[in-house]
């Protein structure tokens, strides 16, 4: 346990960066499969949408250390270029 007053603020801390970071997380993880379903489903104009949604999400989750910077650019693209290949 914690004894000095620094090291009791880092757990604080801590506790809510946990939070916070789980809930990007899980609302990345959402908006992604909200994508995957839209291409599954064939909509091209609901999968571009839902890609407009994803992609800020992802960069924020990158910028934040939430998920790797190389992940967020090698799924955004994989994402983008199967809608692109999508029948309207």
């Amino acid at each position: 346990m914690a004894h000095h007053a620094s090291a009791k603020k880092r757990i604080r801390q801590t506790k809510r960066r946990t939070l916070v970071n789980r809930a990007r997380l899980s609302a990345i993880r959402s908006s992604f499969r909200k994508v995957e379903e839209a291409i599954a489903s064939g909509d091209k104009a609901a999968a571009e949408a839902a890609f407009k949604s994803v992609e800020p999400k992802m960069a924020r989750g990158a910028q934040k250390g939430v998920v790797q910077r190389n992940l967020v650019a090698r799924k955004l693209s994989r994402l983008s270029g199967r809608i692109r290949v999508m029948t309207a």
